[in-house]
């Protein structure tokens, strides 16, 4: 068995895995400090993460899967370019987090992951089941990462490997298969010898004041929260805070001083095409049909928060730009099908130079949704 894992370490790297580490499967180490963090509702909207049929799988894996012995993690690096100084200041470009200006990392790992998977099962003299995750399944992954060896857990509660940063997405193969467990050689993260130490860097960056505290992040104030996850209306107090981020945030992990070890992947499908894919224009983004955002996206990690999250983002980047030049794109959106979009624009539009008194007024003399009615009340 000893023998197995070395060669599943082999396997995994073929595949393009970074690092790999197995544990039995047992409940995350922090399940009840999860459970805690459910209770104070920092989890904001996202109610799948305290469904009681969730929390009975977190606390049992067997429910998951029945007979599991294994859990198997592994980590598949994705820093490829960092962007050119000029573009990350341009107030004109939305932000896009750099896990996702290239291939949907689903549509890579998953298959890897059944490969790896596969390849386990025909070294196994008797039958095996196993299923695989990539951030879809009820698991503390990055906990588990960390007791598998796969790095500790950092302030911003990222997990971070001492030599590669935490620019890597994480995948697990739960199997029936007992094997040798890999002991973590990093110590626990409030140890000297290896973590944060004194740095507060991720905590002092954050534009939301996310983390009220070291390795608590409260995802209501969370910017890849308010842009990816949650799916209705963007907190008017917050919305100043957010700049020009259109979906997700890295700013935590930019200031991080382990990711300066991340390796940097030149042929890569996380790599983009253009510029625009990792910072597009603002009013390309205002300009985006249904049928604009399903070609642009297609293969993206970006459709699955649709067209109407990603332009109500953008109108909030828009106002934040302030530029006149957002104006008329803003006016139209006052009159798209979706409330959400129209209530954003006309927030926005409050922000940007101009007269657009008669613009709000004829939308509010048609508008029937009472928010969008309130947000054209209070912009005009």
């Amino acid at each position: 068995m000893a023998d197995l894992y070395e060669k599943l370490q082999e396997r995994a790297r073929h595949l393009g895995f970074s690092l790999v580490g197995a544990i039995p499967a047992r409940p995350a180490g922090r399940l009840e400090a999860y459970l805690r963090w459910i209770e104070r509702e920092m989890h904001g909207l996202m109610g799948y993460m305290a469904r009681p049929d969730r929390v009975a799988r977190r606390r049992n894996p067997a429910l998951i899967l029945p007979g599991v012995q294994t859990i198997i993690c592994l980590a598949l690096d994705y820093r490829t370019i960092d962007l050119p100084a000029a573009v990350a200041a341009d107030p004109s470009r939305g932000r896009i987090s750099n896990y996702a200006w290239g291939a949907d990392y689903h549509d890579i790992m998953t298959p890897r992951l059944e490969q790896l998977a596969a390849w386990l099962a025909a070294q196994a003299a008797g039958e095996t089941r196993h299923r695989v995750y990539v951030d879809t399944g009820a698991l503390l992954e990055r906990d588990h990462a960390e007791t598998a060896g796969l790095g500790f857990t950092g302030k911003n509660t990222m997990l971070i490997h001492p030599r590669r940063g935490s620019w890597f997405f994480l995948g697990e193969i739960l199997t029936t298969l007992p094997f040798p467990v890999s002991r973590s050689p990093f110590p626990v993260p409030n140890s000297a010898a290896i973590s944060c130490g004194r740095c507060t860097r991720c905590l002092r960056a954050c534009p939301t004041a996310a983390f009220p505290t070291p390795y608590v992040l409260d995802a209501r104030r969370c910017i890849s929260y308010l842009t990816i996850e949650l799916k209705g209306w963007i907190p008017a107090e917050l919305r100043p805070l957010m700049g020009n981020w259109v979906y997700g945030c890295d700013v935590c992990q930019d200031v991080c001083p382990f990711n300066r070890f991340a390796p940097e992947l030149i042929d890569s499908p996380f790599r983009p095409d253009h510029i625009d894919r990792a910072a597009p224009p603002l009013l390309d983004l205002l300009a985006l049909t249904p049928e604009g955002f399903d070609a642009r996206f297609a293969e993206s990690p970006i459709r699955r928060i649709r067209r109407e999250r990603l332009v109500r983002n953008a109108c909030v980047a828009a106002g934040n730009w302030g530029d006149a030049a957002a104006g008329p794109p803003l006016t139209a959106l006052l009159a798209d099908s979706s409330p959400i979009v129209r209530g954003h624009a006309a927030w926005a539009l409050k922000r940007v130079p101009g007269d657009h008194a008669a613009g709000l007024a004829a939308a509010l003399s048609r508008e029937t949704d009472d928010q969008v009615r309130r947000e054209l009340a209070l912009s005009a």
